[in-house]
């Protein structure tokens, strides 16, 4: 049986949550294979909005399992407090949901190391959302001072909470007390490097017994679900231009958000990914600091901004807006393999006299179509538009291709001619009805 992948194609907040859910119901499995709490992913149900940030789009379809892999970094109380607001939302989380006992988990230290980076180096912050997962990432893979969720029920867990507590403490009392911060940087004056490895131990001990019910061997799960013809759906988190190898870096996130990431996160392998559904917003924002060719800072971007309610899912942090590049979405296209596109917020353009499109980049007086590899060469490009009439009537009622305004229906075939790839949703509105198969 196919498996099924949704890729963010921009620098995140794609609402490929929405796309998530509504393909949920084609599929046994939903998995979420990378990433941790600093993606929010918003699903609207009827007149009720639910926000995730590690559950799975997939949990408000009952007889859906959904798994969270090994590839994904875990809050434990972020998690515990993420279930707990779906129960009072009448959502039942029981069996339908497995943790990977692989999954790494952020510490306190964790986020005390993500505050302090952010004051060292540049002028221009990364963006990180100072939860913790840029940290928790580098200690996976220096390995020396990673804990993973089956690791917490080891007969050794004190032993070694308090050997990286002493390192911890040693190596963060140099972070404080540097005098290189960027200009501005302040230290948070209640940052507690102090460690009580008694009260750590305590805390996520208790986590780990509430979560019992839950953890298992995603990996061993999903290989036998793919034995047995499972439909199984990976939903990304994050954009592939936040991929830590093919992004934007150092303005990326800590995880591969592309496509190239859905195996390693998972450990099913691609050849029983058979299909990839990249998602893109009509438009195109990020958050935080690095290049944004096709960005407006100007009442256009306000606009855009207001319209389509671009603040954080998670951190509510205003996101940058600007016009649809194309340059960027072929190049994510590629790198993640997809095979169809999903077309996001067209109903936000709604009412723009003209729009524009990047078409391609002028680089030292060159045209070029490739996105650059180096971020400091895209910092310098200059946006080269194709400008598209718009249009003034309201969208999101429309449920048939044919029945969107001319305009409307040139501007998506325009995107999909560009990109080089079908398109095989487009999004009017957030609920699930308010969804359109070309």
């Amino acid at each position: 049986m196919p498996g099924t992948a949704i890729v963010g194609l921009q620098w995140g907040d794609e609402a490929k949550g929405k796309i998530v859910d509504l393909l949920t119901k084609q599929h046994d499995i939903v998995v979420r294979y990378q990433g941790g709490a600093n993606a929010g992913h918003t699903v609207v149900v009827g007149d009720k909005k639910y926000k995730l940030s590690l559950i799975p789009s997939g949990i408000f379809r009952p007889n859906v399992q959904c798994v969270i892999a090994g590839g994904v970094v875990l809050h434990p109380e972020a998690l515990l407090q993420e279930i707990a607001t779906l129960n009072a939302q009448d959502v039942a989380i029981g069996k339908n949901l497995i943790i990977s006992d692989r999954a790494h988990v952020i510490f306190p230290w964790h986020h005390v190391e993500d505050v302090l980076y952010n004051t060292i180096g540049s002028n221009e912050p990364i963006g990180t959302t100072m939860r913790g997962i840029g940290p928790c990432y580098q200690d996976k893979v220096a390995r020396s001072f990673a804990i993973r969720l089956g690791d917490i029920y080891q007969a050794d867990f004190r032993e070694r909470i308090a050997t990286i507590v002493d390192a911890k403490k040693r190596m963060l009392a140099g972070l404080v007390n540097r005098p290189d911060r960027r200009e501005g940087a302040e230290i948070q004056p209640d940052l507690d490097v102090n460690f009580d490895v008694d009260t750590i131990c305590k805390n996520y001990i208790g986590y780990a017994d509430r979560l019992r019910p839950y953890v298992a061997d995603t990996t061993d799960y999903l290989l036998n679900a793919v034995d047995a013809d499972k439909r199984i759906l990976f939903e990304g988190a994050q954009g592939a231009l936040l991929d830590i190898d093919h992004g934007t870096f150092p303005y990326v996130t800590s995880s591969n958000s592309s496509g190239t990431g859905i195996s390693s996160g998972s450990g099913v392998p691609a050849k029983f990914i058979t299909k990839i559904i990249g998602i893109v917003k009509a438009y195109t924002t990020r958050v935080g600091g690095g290049p944004f060719p096709t960005e407006q800072d100007n009442d256009t971007g306000q606009k855009i901004r207001d319209r389509g309610n671009e603040y954080g899912t998670v951190t509510k942090r205003p996101r940058r807006c600007g016009w649809f590049d194309a340059v960027a979405a072929r190049y994510t296209v590629r790198i993640s393999g997809v095979d169809t596109l999903s077309l996001m917020l067209l109903d936000v353009l709604s009412t723009f006299e003209t729009l524009q499109i990047c078409t391609e980049y002028e680089l030292d007086g060159r045209r070029i179509q490739v996105f650059p590899s180096v971020s400091e060469d895209l910092r310098r490009v200059e946006a080269v538009y194709e400008t598209l009439p718009g249009w003034s009537e309201d969208i999101t009622g429309v449920r048939n291709f044919g029945d969107l305004p001319a305009n409307a229906r040139s501007y998506v075939k325009r995107i999909g001619e560009l990109i080089g790839r079908p398109i095989e949703f487009v999004s009017v509105g957030p609920d699930r009805e308010q969804t359109i198969t070309v």
